[in-house]
């Protein structure tokens, strides 16, 4: 009868240790500190854990130092390109630490972000990065209690959980009305999705910017609670062209809302900026490429997640920031899609 295979759990990390020719202490600090050992060690170490098909015990870890080697990361949306560049920072960040990442999806759902953060605490993360400020009370209560660093990202509040880093939604929206304005359109329409709190506050520096202005008009706002697209850009806009057809501008939420507009202008044979000035907010990487080129509010996102990644590592080895809250702040982009022609 053949000899059922030793599984990888069964490995023991001095065998590792006696294969790699390095004692069981400095085959332990691989997995704890790579980064204390050579290069030759290293390499030595991971050969012989990979031949052998060894896997570290993380639970028993745990139990020993009360902390796992993960960093938990909760963001809304793993399709959204905004935090595809935050996960990217946050990945090179980590990149070469002993740390790992543990990814969860809230879904914008702050219900399900309650139940992961109970989750993930329940495993003793090393630290927590965490999408926005609008968490529920429980959630609130949880991170304050837990012994690890917090790291709250995507905008600024006053009330930190523990820190915090990105930049005020309400003042970059009202900065891109405030661009539109100075170039000489009066009816600027706004268009939002899904609606979320940091949306719902770009909707709030409209109103503000609309107000001081003395043109707010509640017709030339069209939102919805449906998820963001291109294909969606486009219906609203129309919305709002059939609710305000003397509108002059618009301000979208997003970039996908924004190219969807200019689209929806190009059915329509009216001319971007002659007709309609369009301008977003986000500035992705095609944006600049669009015809004519898009305006758009640039937010930082990449530094955001590499300074988020950091700040969690520092406060680990007990080189807290002095200041918690980081304001990364925003540009808007003037681009041709928003510019009068002289």
């Amino acid at each position: 009868m053949a000899r059922k295979p030793t599984k990888p759990e069964k490995i023991r990390l001095t065998e590792v240790a006696k294969l790699a020719g390095v004692s069981p202490i400095t085959a332990s600090r691989f997995f704890r500190t790579p980064e204390a050992l050579s290069a030759g060690k290293r390499v030595r170490v991971e050969s012989a854990a990979r031949e052998l098909g060894y896997v570290p015990n993380l639970a028993a870890r745990a139990l020993a130092s009360q902390r796992t080697e993960v960093i938990g990361v909760l963001i809304p949306s793993l399709t959204n390109n905004v935090f595809s560049d935050v996960l990217r920072g946050i990945y090179d960040a980590l990149d070469g630490s002993r740390y790992s990442i543990q990814l969860a999806n809230t879904r914008y759902s702050i219900l399900l972000e309650e139940r992961l953060l109970r989750l993930f605490l329940a495993q003793k993360p090393a630290g927590l990065i965490v999408t926005g400020i609008n968490q529920t009370a429980d959630s609130r209560k949880i991170m304050e209690a837990v012994d690890c660093p917090i790291v709250q990202i995507m905008e600024i509040g006053p009330s930190p959980v523990d820190m915090m880093i990105g930049f005020s939604h309400f003042d970059a929206s009202k900065a891109a009305i405030s661009h539109l304005l100075e170039q000489g359109y009066r009816r600027i329409g706004f268009l939002g999705a899904r609606m979320d709190p940091r949306v719902q506050r770009r909707l709030d520096g409209y109103q503000a910017a609309m107000t001081e202005a003395g043109l707010f008009d509640q017709r030339l706002i069209v939102t919805t609670a449906v998820p963001t697209s291109v294909t969606l850009g486009g219906t609203l806009f129309a919305d709002l062209l059939s609710k305000a057809p003397e509108i002059e501008a618009v301000f979208c939420v997003n970039d996908d809302l924004a190219l969807g507009a200019m689209f929806e202008c190009k059915r329509r044979h009216m001319p971007v900026p002659d007709q309609m000035a369009i301008i977003g907010f986000n500035d992705l990487e095609f944006v600049s490429s669009s015809v004519p080129p898009l305006s758009s509010v640039r937010t930082n996102r990449y530094e955001m997640g590499r300074n988020a990644g950091t700040m969690v590592i520092e406060a680990l080895e007990g080189r807290r920031p002095a200041q918690p809250v980081v304001d990364l702040g925003f540009s808007v982009i003037a681009r041709q899609s928003s510019v009068r022609k002289p």
